[in-house]
């Protein structure tokens, strides 16, 4: 590989996806089914990100082990039966996602990948339903790695690629996406249309509003 290679990888859920919806319902249910109070929708999409063992943590603290690891279970069971259900509408794209990622896997120096809390299953169910098998050349999923914030993923993705950390860049819209670049050696561009609030993404190099801004972000990190 060049050194003139570049790796801009993304969250998904509230970077790619607006998957809200489909994140406090799967979590609704699982709740409801282990008999237990359900979070506030806030709570539910602050932990979004986390692998599903330390979202559950957080959300149910108070929990033994085996009731979490039912609640995660059931969480699984009832996303997977909603995505199978709706397809693409399950988890829609955030305006502008689709064209930004063609016009960023155009350049032949660009390297696209993808580094996200949720499990293989489901972000390969996602990129099938939205026809994006041959834009990602890594898929880092919590399956496989510590939860964000640590950097496992984005070290996996980079060694994947065979790019340093000064041409590889984390986009995601939580501090937890922003927490894993700064920790990881990498640049971070936080979105302001995700799950926490941009005065959250603290350890971002910038924040953008629209996709349309991201090629002037990464022009200026890598000029």
């Amino acid at each position: 590989m060049t050194a003139d290679l570049r790796l801009i990888l993304f969250d998904v859920d509230g970077t790619l996806v607006d998957s809200q919806a489909a994140i406090v319902g799967s979590m609704t249910a699982a709740f409801d089914k282990a008999g237990l109070t359900v979070p506030a929708r806030q709570t539910i999409l602050s932990i979004v990100g986390l692998s599903l063992p330390q979202a559950m943590e957080r959300l149910a603290p108070e929990q033994d082990g085996g009731v979490r690891a039912q609640l995660v279970q059931g969480y699984k069971d009832s996303y997977r039966d909603q995505r199978l259900a709706q397809g693409a509408a399950h988890s829609p794209l955030y305006p502008g996602a689709m064209e930004m990622l063609e016009v960023l896997h155009a350049v032949p120096e660009n390297l696209l990948g993808v580094a996200t809390g949720k499990s293989k299953r489901g972000l390969d169910g996602l990129i099938e339903a939205h026809g994006m098998e041959r834009l990602f050349v890594t898929r880092q999923v919590a399956d496989f790695h510590p939860s964000k914030p640590h950097p496992s993923m984005i070290h996996a993705a980079m060694d994947e690629a065979g790019v340093e950390p000064a041409n590889c860049v984390m986009i995601g819209d939580t501090s937890f996406d922003m927490d894993m670049a700064a920790a990881a050696g990498v640049a971070g561009i936080g979105v302001s249309w995700g799950y926490h609030k941009p005065s959250a993404l603290a350890s971002a190099h910038t924040i953008i509003d629209t996709f349309d801004q991201l090629p002037d972000a990464l022009a200026q990190i890598w000029t």
